[in-house]
């Protein structure tokens, strides 16, 4: 009897074990099925960016976080058709290693798209041939003088994810069709961590696939002044990887201080943080030859701050002349953390009513406040601290309306200006 049993157990076993193997082989074949159609390494961050040419041109970072077998982007005219694969053209992308931190290295991939239509929507994706994004969206720019809006937003910095991603969110609700969004800065607390890059584009989520981005670096994309000096101060290796933006600027500070022209404005995005001489002179070069009706400056320090002791001599000095002598519209900025807008200004002094004068405003779309103690009240049609806020604003050929909002949805600010 006990050999029989013997035999029973051992027949048993073996059943288990082939059973075991069979369960476990239909998994890895289940896995490998997955896995070809999942993608288990995709596209991620994608970004759009306005070019220099906006009529006719756009361009898109992604990254991978293994190699890519020959990145790509595809895009077509939209049509109609559910079918995209019609007239559709294939471009190959340029990729770059990025070391990371402790060895551990990923690789972004950018894309100019050329030749393009201008006022023209396309649909694009990117990534390899098994191995490719979603279609999304987005419209050229017009060659005239024709009426957009854009969103303007200062400082994320903290707490992107938890908080800031609700006046994303807020924004996109409020102007679902703007034609872009300008950053001022300050887009992450430390400009060298991957992990606070991640947190930016989860906050954004689907939205700058679809919407270009501008963007200029703030301090927190540099090193801190206090610690490091010379050649060792310099923009985070992190920034150019992420964006794909225009080269037009001085040298060595390409992707970091350009102009853009888009349907009758010319926006000049500056760089606080270093070579304001060589920016200074660039500035004026470029001011001198602008046939734009409208002209934006971005920059991320305030030349008027709301800090007591944030005087910013230099930038004034260096600046000011330069934005009067051209009569610059409007200045963008961030860096404070709170909300400012000045009278219209010359030279420092409010202008009257019906003269040439410049609007200098300050906001902050993150959770992180600093209290208004201004040294420039006398300027300052509002002042205030303590609102996460976003900017509409809207460009009719002579006309431009200028609204912030809080998270809320709620109006909290507004002025227009007229040509």
């Amino acid at each position: 009897m006990a050999s029989s049993y013997t035999k029973i157990n051992i027949c048993l076993k073996k059943l288990i074990l082939c059973i075991s193997l069979f369960l476990i082989t239909s998994c890895i074949a289940s896995q490998d099925q997955t896995s070809q159609y999942y993608n288990v390494d995709p596209p991620e961050r994608i970004i759009l960016n306005l070019t220099k040419k906006p009529s006719k041109s756009q361009a898109v970072t992604w990254r991978t976080r293994n190699k890519a077998l020959s990145p790509k982007a595809q895009i077509t005219a939209l049509t109609n058709s559910g079918n995209l694969q019609e007239s559709i053209k294939t471009i190959n992308a340029l990729s770059e290693k990025v070391n990371l931190e402790k060895g551990k290295f990923v690789y972004h991939h950018s894309i100019v798209f050329n030749n393009l239509k201008p006022n023209t929507i396309y649909a694009y994706r990117v990534g390899t041939d098994d191995n490719f994004s979603e279609w999304n969206q987005f419209k050229t720019a017009s060659e005239k003088h024709k009426p957009f809006k854009f969103v303007y937003l200062g400082d994320p910095q903290e707490e992107i994810k938890s908080l800031c991603s609700r006046a994303f969110r807020a924004a996109y609700k409020k102007a679902p069709t703007a034609d872009f969004w300008l950053f001022v800065g300050d887009l992450v607390d430390n400009g060298d961590r991957d992990e606070e890059w991640d947190e930016f584009f989860y906050g954004l989520g689907f939205i700058p696939r679809t919407t270009p981005m501008i963007l200029i670096p703030g301090n927190h994309e540099y090193p801190d002044k206090r610690y490091v000096h010379g050649k060792d101060f310099k923009l985070s290796h992190l920034w150019q990887p992420h964006f794909t933006l225009p080269e037009n600027g001085p040298p060595g500070l390409e992707e970091s201080v350009y102009f853009i022209d888009y349907q009758g404005v010319r926006f000049v995005m500056l760089n606080g943080n270093e070579k304001l001489e060589e920016q200074s002179i660039w500035l004026d070069k470029i001011l001198s030859e602008n046939p734009q009706s409208w002209t934006i400056a971005a920059i991320h320090q305030p030349i008027y701050s709301t800090a007591k002791y944030r005087k910013n001599l230099k930038k004034k000095k260096l600046l000011v002349p330069i934005f009067d002598k051209y009569s610059v519209d409007l200045v963008l900025q961030g860096h404070d953390h709170s909300y400012s807008r000045t009278f219209k200004i010359k030279n420092g002094i409010k202008v009257k009513k019906h003269e040439k004068g410049i609007v200098y405003v300050i906001s902050v779309c993150g959770p992180k406040f600093y209290p208004v103690k201004t040294n420039f009240k006398k300027l300052m049609a509002k002042a205030e601290s303590g609102r996460q806020l976003f900017q509409v604003i809207q460009i009719d050929h002579g006309h431009l309306l200028y609204e912030a909002f809080d998270v809320k949805g709620d109006l909290y600010d507004s002025f227009r200006l007229e040509k």
